[in-house]
């Protein structure tokens, strides 16, 4: 995860679950504040001790098994967990150096990575700009189809070459989809939180790992659950739908045997195009054989799609947007 000083309001973020005091020094970092949690992480503003620079660092410490003692350490709850402990760690630890091989402008880069406090910690940049879930709350959705096509082609050219090396994400949404400032615009989208990360094995993972109401399909509910890079389009497409409609699409576990969803072709027929909402809807699809099978089969339709279209309906995109043939300069785009 990457934070900015345009994050939410420092007042809604806990800082309790024993967070390490502003002051610590860890290695050659030393925290300044805590900036948020997750249901395994802290996530803790820090300045590089020489040169004052800030980074993000994220320090494995699972909320139900995990606790802080006297000397700062990360030790088990109870004896019982002392394993569970051990092992989430040693997986947050060798997934981070896995990570620390992607490069892609549009994933958060690791910067280091390292044990102290008998528990593993990730230094990230702290990259300036804001959250898209805070965006779509600010905006109550109805963002522009420039917009969701600005940040989610290349979220989904991220996710390709996740699903090409054997790794899925597994909690796409767009709380965890940053937009840096560039150009005076907050539109080059970075897929944070990559802690979730699982590698596949055999090509297939179980399910049960992570859930997201309203972006978790339900194959990820159940360790049963046949769970692939189709597990992260359902989630990418659910992304989709929240940033038109405003709001968290229904819990995939409540959209059988009757699904209150109502189509995205159907509700929103008249503000988005049809080849969009096409895409959402496949993406969202209940059964995972009917999506699109990983992030680059939905990227490739879209650009084809949007390759097709007349030149009246592409001023708005960027020019690597457009296909080879599209060379006409953008326009400036409504947000």
């Amino acid at each position: 995860m990457s934070a900015s000083r345009e994050s939410p309001p420092r007042s809604t973020l806990s800082t309790v679950r024993e967070s390490l005091p502003p002051g610590t020094l860890l290695g050659g970092y030393r925290v300044l504040e805590t900036i948020g949690k997750g249901g395994f992480s802290l996530i803790y503003l820090a300045q590089i001790d020489e040169t004052g620079d800030e980074v993000v660092i994220k320090e494995f410490m699972p909320q139900k098994i995990a606790r802080r003692n006297q000397r700062g350490w990360v030790v088990p709850m109870e004896a019982k967990y002392t394993e569970d402990l051990y092992r989430g760690r040693k997986l947050f630890f060798l997934e981070v150096k896995a990570l620390a091989s992607l490069k892609h402008p549009n994933i958060v880069r690791v910067l280091a990575f390292f044990l102290a406090n008998q528990t593993a910690y990730l230094v990230m940049p702290n990259e300036r700009g804001r959250n898209l879930g805070a965006y779509i709350l600010e905006r109550g959705g109805g963002l522009s189809t420039t917009f969701i096509l600005d940040v989610f082609l290349p979220v989904l050219d991220a996710l390709a070459l996740l699903h090409k090396r054997q790794m899925l994400h597994l909690d796409v949404k767009p709380g965890n989809i940053h937009l840096r400032y560039g150009d005076g615009r907050s539109r080059q989208p970075l897929l944070l939180d990559l802690g979730a990360v699982h590698p596949l094995s055999r090509g297939r993972a179980r399910g049960g790992q992570v859930i997201t109401s309203g972006y978790s399909p339900v194959e990820q509910y159940y360790r049963s659950g046949n769970v692939g890079p189709w597990t992260d389009v359902y989630a990418v497409g659910a992304s989709l739908r929240t940033c038109m409609d405003g709001c968290t699409p229904p819990p995939s576990i409540e959209r059988r045997p009757h699904d209150p969803l109502v189509p995205a072709v159907v509700e929103l027929k008249n503000r988005y195009p049809a080849y969009l909402l096409e895409a959402v809807d496949w993406a969202m699809a209940m059964d995972p054989a009917k999506r699109p099978q990983d992030a680059r089969e939905l990227l490739n339709a879209l650009t084809r799609q949007i390759g097709s279209l007349p030149q009246s309906e592409l001023s708005g995109l960027a020019p690597s947007q457009r296909g080879p043939d599209r060379t006409r300069a953008p326009t400036n785009r409504p947000n």
